[in-house]
């Protein structure tokens, strides 16, 4: 499928590139790109050939958010004019909602997930990082949740990623205390897993990408299976999983010698 806001760059390796692709507007989100990023992110989860997903922005900034012109527009037209919204509060929030399924699509992807970020990384932008296995982030990254400054709640899923990774009470202040952070205060703060330097941010994170393509397909798919599955179940619950999917690793790994021994 071809699409005008995001890129896919599908690599021999086994990884494939999400790129957001406004880089004119600072990759912020529009209604195209909010369109485009969960079809273009399933296309890729559910893609065997492809093992690990890098998220990214194109040109000097990862994502700024959502595209504030384009809704500070909206809000001036509906106040200037008489006439009743065209959509109501429920299918605005529904849609809403179906565009930040990206966000569980990279979560719950059958793979790890990196995001490479490179500049700003703001709003709706920090909650698809969020939404990340991993984050690694170059030097001249900058950081900011910005929707209470303008009145606003999160959105894609930020409120259950965060509290999940940072915890309830880092989460509270990520979202409560609208503070600016560079990469170093990101990383002391846990928004990020590793610093790099601006010229060797892409190198880094291709090479942890390669790195975790090459490991055993089921023994990745089965590790972020327990991982997820984990955030909803008891200590029992998880130990029954977690041995049930262990077999089947071991299952998988004797019929994969099986067919070596048969060539």
């Amino acid at each position: 499928m071809s699409y005008e806001n995001v890129l896919i760059d599908r690599r021999e390796n086994g990884v494939a590139v999400l790129t957001l692709n406004r880089p004119d507007a600072m990759n912020s989100l529009d209604a195209g790109l909010m369109r485009e990023l969960p079809l273009a992110a399933r296309e890729l989860a559910d893609d065997e050939d492809v093992r690990c997903i890098v998220l990214t922005g194109a040109g000097k900034v990862f994502c700024a958010g959502g595209d504030t012109r384009a809704i500070g527009k909206m809000a001036d037209d509906q106040v200037k004019s008489k006439a009743p919204p065209k959509s109501s509060f429920e299918k605005r929030a529904a849609w809403l909602a179906k565009c930040s399924q990206a966000s569980r699509v990279l979560h719950e992807a059958p793979k790890p997930v990196i995001a490479m970020i490179n500049g700003a990384c703001a709003g709706a932008g920090l909650n698809l990082a969020g939404a990340c296995d991993i984050r690694y982030a170059g030097a001249s990254a900058k950081f900011r949740s910005a929707f209470i400054a303008m009145g606003l709640s999160s959105d894609y899923g930020g409120n259950w990623l965060w509290t999940q990774i940072l915890g309830t009470g880092k989460a509270r202040q990520l979202f409560f205390i609208d503070k600016k952070r560079d990469a170093q205060e990101a990383l002391e703060f846990g928004l990020i897993d590793k610093l790099c330097a601006d010229d060797e941010l892409e190198a880094e994170t291709m090479a942890l990408a390669e790195q975790l393509a090459n490991t055993p397909a089921k023994g990745m798919f089965y590790a972020k299976t327990n991982l997820n599955a984990v955030l909803h179940q008891t200590l029992d619950q998880a130990i029954e999983f977690e041995s049930r999917n262990l077999m089947l690793c071991r299952a998988a790994i004797t019929e994969m010698r099986k067919r070596q021994e048969a060539k």
